[in-house]
């Protein structure tokens, strides 16, 4: 499989502090990546590279590549708003805009000029939320606030609003740790369905998560990427004694 991002030799710094050491990873388009580590190995500080939203933190510095289909998305050509568009995000805790249901999963085609009649939009809306496994939960109350769903619901909102505006690739930065049994299981479901249209990249504290979800498994450690591969191989048969020492409980 061709990858759709490949990471060369990225190292990441937040003022003097260096937070990742000299990563290189490809992700693999329409594959589930997930990444796993102890708290603090530098996981979601990888995310964020990956869209560039470490760009709003003061004194960070990068050095290397992110090739998003060959383009270098560190370039100064680069437009990072299109650039986050193709890139969409899906965070920790649900947060949906205080607005209702439709208007949630409208603002990205509204903002990006996706449409050009009502009845477009209601289309993008439409199928976005049916992409979500969410349509069958709200279509008879689209007007109401977002905020009234609840917390499994309010998660799904955000990622059809992360694919309304068609994404390439959607990153996930703990979409379950907020959520319940349930609510986390329907989300595992959807990861496993939008992986056939977009490549998704998932952080996760969660190692069964992690195997139940992902084809390719990145451990992290200390700010280093100590292996990748396939998950089951990962999993089974991991080359490193740090990822087996995590996989098998004694620190994490």
């Amino acid at each position: 499989m061709a990858p759709k991002i490949n990471i060369k030799q990225l190292n990441l710094f937040y003022g003097d502090k260096q937070a990742l050491f000299n990563v290189s990873l490809t992700l693999p388009a329409f594959q589930t990546t997930a990444l796993i580590g102890p708290s603090g190995c530098g996981k979601s500080s990888f995310l964020r590279c990956l869209n560039r939203m470490n760009d709003i933190i003061p004194n960070i510095h990068l050095e290397g590549q992110v090739l998003l289909e060959g383009q270098d998305i560190y370039a100064p050509s680069v437009d990072v708003v299109a650039l986050r568009t193709r890139v969409g995000m899906v965070f920790q805790k649900p947060n949906p805009f205080p607005r209702s249901i439709y208007e949630n999963v409208a603002y990205g085609p509204r903002i990006h000029s996706l449409f050009k009649t009502k009845a477009q939009l209601d289309n993008i809306v439409e199928n976005s939320l049916i992409r979500a496994g969410l349509w069958g939960e709200v279509k008879d109350r689209l007007s109401q606030p977002a905020t009234r769903l609840s917390g499994g619901q309010q998660q799904r909102l955000c990622i059809a609003r992360a694919i309304a505006v068609n994404p390439e690739v959607i990153l996930m930065d703990e979409p379950c740790s907020a959520l319940d049994p349930i609510a986390t299981a329907k989300v595992e479901e959807l990861i496993d369905e939008l992986r056939e249209k977009f490549t998704i990249v998932i952080v996760t504290h969660n190692l069964q998560q992690a195997a139940r979800v992902s084809q390719q498994t990145a451990f992290f450690h200390s700010g280093y990427l100590v292996e990748a591969g396939e998950t089951g191989a990962l999993f089974t048969m991991p080359e490193d004694e740090r990822t087996q020492g995590y996989i098998t409980g004694r620190y994490g």
